[in-house]
């Protein structure tokens, strides 16, 4: 845990319970425990110095919010940005509505500070025709890497532009997922799973991958593999797509991730409705999705402008 090396009994106490409970209750993933309880490790530990000593659960109910400020000093003094200290404050917070909750006390300082604005990025999709060419690897042409691999590379870049998955959700796909229906079964941010249609070309590379694949791929086991036949890294995944970009001429944009953006924005251009590309996608916010609204209408602009005929007058 990342947790200072002197911290309150009855804090280190509610800490545990928190940790069960996010993990238990609220199903989040490991990794997203560790980052929260990091954060509020660094904000304790903070505190502990600026304090004089390990701040306790009565300690904590009277910090200020110029505490607050002079934690979120440090933390830019120490080269932190807008998106770390939204996500120390997040997880500080986190800790806070649980002793809240649990009639532990209340730490007002942190609701009371405002947390650092972002600014709001548009995805960069692809255009459809360059998300088509990245997908259709031509399996003749491995000179310098074996078929099979590049039929895998061809399967795992499918799934991101056809199913609009993550890297994580593609590999984390077990091979009993990939029984050769028309839909799969995610799992997704939180442990949260979802339908997800599979395109019969989708459907296809995978077969191609498992049929040219040299490994044993039990039904428990991944579904991708690297070439020593363990679980297939991102990396590999995205040194892969690295390569695509360089052979095609692509920008630097043209990430995995970008096949999934490329996946909801080509949807919603061609008549797709939020509220499914929400499910699709796997967003528990429908303004998550609604960033690609902001997408298209640039698209439509543009023809617009290039189109109409008072548009030039």
């Amino acid at each position: 845990m990342g947790l200072p090396l002197t911290i309150a009994p009855d804090v280190a106490a509610e800490i545990g319970r928190w940790h069960a409970y996010l993990g238990a209750e609220r199903r989040m993933s490991p990794k997203t425990l560790e980052a929260y309880e990091r954060d509020v490790g660094q904000f304790l530990g903070f505190l502990a110095e600026h304090l004089g000593g390990p701040p306790s659960l009565k300690t904590l109910a009277k910090i200020t919010p110029a505490d607050v400020r002079a934690f979120m000093a440090s933390r830019r003094a120490n080269g932190a940005g807008n998106r770390t200290l939204m996500r120390s404050l997040a997880g500080a917070r986190s800790f806070a509505r649980f002793l809240e909750r649990g009639g532990k006390g209340k730490v007002g300082a942190l609701a009371a500070i405002r947390a650092p604005k972002l600014a709001r990025t548009l995805p960069k999709p692809l255009a459809a025709s360059a998300a088509k060419q990245m997908t259709d690897i031509d399996l003749r042409a491995g000179e310098d890497r074996e078929t099979w691999i590049l039929a895998r590379d061809a399967a795992v870049l499918a799934l991101l532009y056809g199913c609009g998955l993550r890297i994580s959700e593609a590999l984390g796909l077990k091979r009993g997922d990939a029984s050769g229906k028309d839909a799969l079964t995610v799992t997704g941010k939180g442990n949260k799973t979802r339908m997800v249609p599979v395109l019969p070309q989708v459907t296809k590379a995978i077969a191609e991958y498992i049929a040219l694949c040299p490994y044993d791929l039990p039904a428990e086991g991944p579904l991708f593999v690297g070439a020593r036949g363990g679980p297939l890294s991102p990396r590999i995944v995205q040194l892969a797509m690295a390569t695509l970009r360089g052979a095609l001429g692509l920008p630097d944009t043209a990430t995995p991730h970008a096949l999934r953006h490329s996946f909801a924005t080509h949807l919603l251009g061609r008549g797709g409705d939020l509220r499914s590309i929400q499910e699709l996608l796997g967003h528990a916010s429908l303004s998550t999705t609604q960033i690609y609204t902001a997408v298209d209408t640039a698209r439509l602009l543009e023809v617009y402008a290039s189109a109409h005929p008072r548009a030039s007058s």
